[in-house]
């Protein structure tokens, strides 16, 4: 009897960046290009739109509203905050990330655990946002796009009415400086850090480089 074929597992990948770097619009074009080279691949985002994903964005959201109209409402603490990233992805990774990896799609997912050690880091303590990521997949390839906080607030200012807690330049440019340091000592996988700010073109050609290295 011949043994069964196994399928190839595919690959995990990130995209990360700060808010308006453009992390959304190049999984778009990676997934275009994937679908024309006939990979069989799947987008994905965290937070998720899930359970426990679509309790943090109320979180955020309820947070956000609190400090524009002073409405005194209790701020929900931060590591609880970077507990529900963590679970949210734990519960990703079960339903959505390996079951397609396994069945040998691609996954390519908008921010992963390098956003929780740049953003929850920012309010609670990084070793304990690390702890509770411990069992977190590791990608095989991270793509950093790098946005100057000035240049990626003109962005979401052009583009976005509504925004969540952290869209906020001061934010911002602590979560870039955040990045900054985390990205000289991440090891999980292939990292590779591209100039957001040059033309979507060669944003577009530099991130589809990335790629094309790791299925090749």
């Amino acid at each position: 009897m011949s043994a069964k074929k196994r399928t190839r597992r595919g690959l995990f990948i990130v995209l990360e960046g700060i808010d308006g770097s453009g992390t959304t619009t190049q999984i778009g074009q990676i997934m275009e290009w994937m679908r024309k080279r006939g990979e069989l691949a799947l987008a994905t985002a965290q937070p998720t739109a899930g359970p426990i994903g679509s309790m943090l964005r109320l979180v955020l959201n309820q947070r956000l509203v609190s400090r524009v109209h002073k409405s005194g409402a209790e701020p929900v603490d931060p590591a609880a905050v970077a507990l529900l990233f963590a679970a949210d992805r734990l519960d990703h990774l079960q339903h959505t990330i390996r079951p397609a990896l396994e069945s040998g799609r691609h996954v390519v997912c908008d921010r992963y655990v390098l956003s929780s050690l740049a953003y929850q880091s920012l309010d609670t303590d990084l070793r304990f946002v690390r702890q509770i990521n411990e069992k977190a997949l590791a990608p095989d390839l991270t793509i950093f796009l790098r946005v100057n906080p000035d240049v990626a607030m003109a962005r979401i200012n052009a583009s976005r009415v509504e925004r969540d807690t952290f869209e906020q330049l001061a934010v911002q440019r602590r979560v870039a400086a955040a990045y900054d340091k985390l990205l000289t000592s991440y090891r999980d996988g292939t990292v590779v850090d591209v100039n957001g700010e040059n033309s979507l073109s060669t944003v577009t050609t530099d991130v589809r480089q990335a790629v094309e290295r790791l299925l090749d």
